[in-house]
């Protein structure tokens, strides 16, 4: 199983990006799937989780209001629209699947394959 998360960059404050993360080498319709980030200094933290089916989502207390994650699975893909962005969101995200596990977990170590990772950085 490979993941290409793409669509980080630089953006000011209060402005938004789109991450995406394509799953090749499975079909991930039976697979939760994860955004996680590591900000500089910190620990790596659960940001956001959806179901296989994608009738389910779950989100970090910091993002919440703020971050959709969503999925296309014809497709095999997997989004986080980030909007608001403050600096504290500077981070590496990593996009994250769990194979054959329906239901949303927040536990990094549940998940079984990992995103080589895509940077954002917002300026204030």
């Amino acid at each position: 199983v490979q993941l290409q998360a793409s669509g980080g960059g630089l953006v000011q404050a209060g402005g938004s990006l789109r991450l995406s993360c394509a799953a090749s080498g499975r079909t991930f319709s039976t697979d939760a799937m994860g955004w996680f980030r590591r900000g500089p200094g910190k620990e790596r933290e659960f940001v956001a989780g959806i179901s296989a089916s994608g009738g389910s989502t779950h989100y970090a207390d910091s993002v919440k209001g703020r971050f959709t994650i969503s999925r296309d699975n014809a497709k095999n893909t997997v989004y986080l629209q980030m909007n608001s962005l403050k600096p504290e969101d500077t981070a590496v995200y990593y996009c994250a699947l769990n194979r054959w596990r329906a239901s949303i977990t927040t536990q990094a170590s549940n998940y079984d394959d990992w995103g080589q990772g895509t940077q954002v950085t917002v300026s204030s």
